[in-house]
């Protein structure tokens, strides 16, 4: 339709003034916009909607009395949606949209989202899971208003704001003969039966660290389920690298593991909180991401290994 609210809001002006100087005057803008702007109306609606009188001003026209009841209710629902906008702008309600790496989700999102529902009862939190790629993508599309990733490969679109650093482990069974070792090199595991977490840009990244350290992966089994790779390590298929270190140390079929520090490797990967550049950020999401940074200057992320300083190097691992 072509009309708009300013339109409509000089009409009822007029009206209820009477006198098209007088809404001029109450609404702070020329005789000739509130004159025009009924004109618009006017020819938009095919309705006569005042009389116009020389000495005395306007009066409505039985069509004009009709219409001003609709406008009013209409520039009143208008107001209505200010009134919606700006709660969910400044009160901490409604939906928020969790993105996260499918590693993360069991091991420290699930416990943030339920701590921070908690807190925050009118705040209606979901999870969407998937690899670091997908989740890119569904923060560009506006599918989620946050999401828990690495800083892999995270493009100009993308804010990040780090929240912990995770080295990687070698991943092993509990009774391997190396599960004691302070830490391990790839070229100690060459030849050695490995098991890929096969993610987009996880996968790219684990391939890397043998590339660095000139040794070709023996793949002998891939997943793109980090709980199905870490079974196969239990179960001695092989074994894995992962950055994330949960506290329980058994895999989900009951069997044991062990995380050995990888030496040799590249630095600790960031893992954090990813939003949209540039995009206005309700304050659910706000008040969330406030809430992660405070329970992880507190205590660290929940869920994983507290960090332990690495005998050999003096960091923590």
């Amino acid at each position: 339709m072509r009309f708009t609210l300013r339109q409509l809001s000089y009409f009822v002006a007029a009206a209820e003034a009477g006198s098209v100087t007088l809404a001029a005057q109450n609404v702070n803008v020329s005789q000739p916009s509130v004159s025009e702007a009924i004109a618009k109306l006017e020819a938009e609606f095919a309705l006569q909607l005042f009389v116009r009188h020389r000495a005395t001003g306007l009066s409505l026209t039985p069509a004009g009395t009709r219409f001003l009841a609709a406008a009013q209710a209409l520039l009143r629902q208008a107001e209505g949606l200010h009134a919606i906008a700006d709660e969910i702008a400044t009160a901490v309600s409604g939906p928020l949209r969790i993105g996260s790496f499918r590693t993360f989700t069991p091991i420290f999102v699930t416990e943030l989202a339920k701590a921070f529902r908690d807190a925050e009862p009118r705040v209606e939190v979901s999870i969407i899971e998937g690899d670091e790629a997908a989740m890119i993508a569904r923060l560009q599309r506006g599918d989620i208003d946050l999401a828990f990733t690495y800083d892999l490969h995270v493009d100009a679109s993308i804010a990040f704001e780090p929240v912990a650093a995770l080295p990687t482990h070698v991943v092993l069974p509990a009774a391997h003969p190396l599960a004691n070792r302070a830490a391990l090199t790839l070229r100690e595991l060459a030849g050695e039966p490995f098991i890929l977490l096969d993610l987009p840009l996880s996968r790219e990244y684990l391939l890397s660290l043998f590339a660095l350290a000139g040794v070709a992966p023996a793949i002998a089994a891939r997943s793109e389920n980090p709980e199905t790779v870490r079974s196969l390590v239990a179960c001695g298929f092989g074994f894995a690298l992962m950055t994330a270190r949960p506290a329980n140390r058994a895999a989900l079929n009951g069997y044991g593991l062990a995380y050995v520090p990888l030496e040799g490797g590249r630095p600790p990967l960031a893992v954090g909180i990813a939003t949209l550049k540039g995009s206005r950020k309700v304050r659910a999401a706000q008040a969330f991401e406030a809430f992660v940074k405070a329970r992880v200057a507190a205590g660290g992320l929940p869920g994983l290994a507290p960090m332990a300083r690495n005998p050999l190097t003096g960091s923590l691992t």
